[in-house]
């Protein structure tokens, strides 16, 4: 069976890595390919590195203004990949996707991370999204608390299903201690705890909150030291708020780094202080790393962190109680590990990508039984008369999304 995956990469994170993890993990049967709007040239790195794993990985030519031509386009690269199942992330690959699939006469698969609500052009995209996905032959969601929020969005529960996130913890199998000292060479004065987070610098990530409760963590954890590693729109403001603070010195923006892994494992503690997510990769992380976690109970955040287990769960934009979890943590230093391993335990039993891809496996061949038994193809579920060709504007689709869920 040839699965295709659109997308609209622009730079090698988290739904990357799922995508890459599922062609891997599913049976030798089932062939992986991928499409991605080119993002300006932002794109190259993903598929670079699909092309390393031994996929075919294509940049499309065509994208806003020229979205006929974008149609038709991954339209043709279908038909020459001999596609049975197309899967869209994000809501350009969604609306152009579904259109070109449906020329094509197979099956879409939308897959729904989250809506993160940055600004006023992305709740516009986001809007969009919504009213298409109602049109997708199945939407898969990455948590339960994704997937109410799809049938709140007006989809068929009939054509939801949740397929988790997932993790490989061999990523964290052996920790380089190097990196342990890389962080402490972050601060001026010796540290005895590190705290980190990660994600894009942007509004809907709370990082600003953290900020916050750092300032109370110092005063009564001073040995504390605060990393948080990514970029984004925020920074300038972020760095304003900590000089504001007095934090220059213990909390510092590391910037994106492509060497993450080696960093996280070597945490104290990692925290997520997000308005939304749909299931958190950095969380599934921390976790394969052996590191507990504070983080907002927002989203499918809480089917992943278990309150005094393996981390704690906060309300979204409370910084005093994500203070005091902070300190209730630093304050029991030697239960820290146990916690981690907890984590650990959690992603290795729920969160593996031998579960995640059977469960993909079953979907496409309930979508796409002719390819697995080489039967006449079947007709594809019928389609509201109304569903729409493309509603929007030439310029609605300029940019997409940078979601790091």
């Amino acid at each position: 069976m040839n699965i295709v995956h659109l997308t609209a990469s622009t730079f090698h994170g988290g739904p990357e890595r799922q995508m890459l993890g599922l062609a891997h993990h599913l049976p030798a049967t089932y062939q992986s390919m991928f499409l991605s709007f080119a993002e300006g040239g932002r794109c190259r790195q993903f598929l670079s590195t699909a092309r390393h794993h031994g996929f075919e990985a294509v940049a499309l030519t065509y994208d806003t203004p020229h979205l006929w031509s974008a149609v038709r386009e991954i339209a043709g690269h279908l038909e020459r990949m001999g596609a049975d199942v197309l899967c869209c992330h994000g809501y350009k690959a969604n609306v152009l996707g579904r259109i070109a699939a449906r020329r094509q006469q197979i099956p879409v698969v939308a897959v729904s991370r989250g809506w993160t609500a940055e600004n006023f052009k992305v709740r516009l995209y986001e809007r969009l999204d919504r009213f298409h996905l109602r049109w997708m032959d199945q939407v898969v969601c990455v948590s339960e608390a994704q997937a109410a929020r799809v049938r709140r969005a007006g989809v068929r529960p009939d054509r939801i299903r949740v397929i988790y996130n997932a993790i490989d913890p061999m990523r964290f199998h052996e920790p380089d201690a190097r990196y342990r000292a890389k962080l402490l060479r972050y601060f001026r004065q010796p540290r005895m705890h590190v705290i980190g987070a990660a994600g894009r610098l942007s509004p809907e990530k709370g990082f600003e909150v953290l900020v916050k409760a750092a300032e109370r963590v110092l005063r009564e954890q001073p040995c504390t030291g605060f990393v948080l590693f990514g970029e984004g729109p925020e920074r300038t403001n972020l760095q304003k708020q900590i000089s504001a603070a007095g934090l220059g010195q213990s909390f510092i923006l590391a910037g994106f780094r492509a060497d993450l892994d080696r960093f996280l494992p070597h945490l104290d503690l990692l925290v997520l202080p997000s308005y939304t997510e749909g299931l958190p990769n950095v969380v599934l992380e921390a976790f394969a790393a052996g590191v507990p976690v504070v983080a907002t109970a927002v989203g499918g955040t809480p089917e992943v962190v278990e309150e005094g287990v393996s981390g704690y769960l906060v309300p979204a934009g409370d910084a005093e109680t994500m203070a005091e979890r902070i300190c209730q943590a630093l304050s029991h230093p030697d239960d820290l590990p146990d916690m981690g391993r907890k984590g650990r335990l959690c992603v290795q039993e729920k969160f593996g990508f031998a579960t995640q891809a059977e469960l993909y496996r079953e979907l496409f061949e309930q979508l796409c039984p002719e390819a697995k038994t080489g039967e006449a193809p079947t007709a594809l579920p019928d389609e509201t008369p109304t569903a729409p060709a493309l509603s929007l504007d030439d310029d609605l689709l300029a940019t997409e999304s940078t979601c790091n869920n």
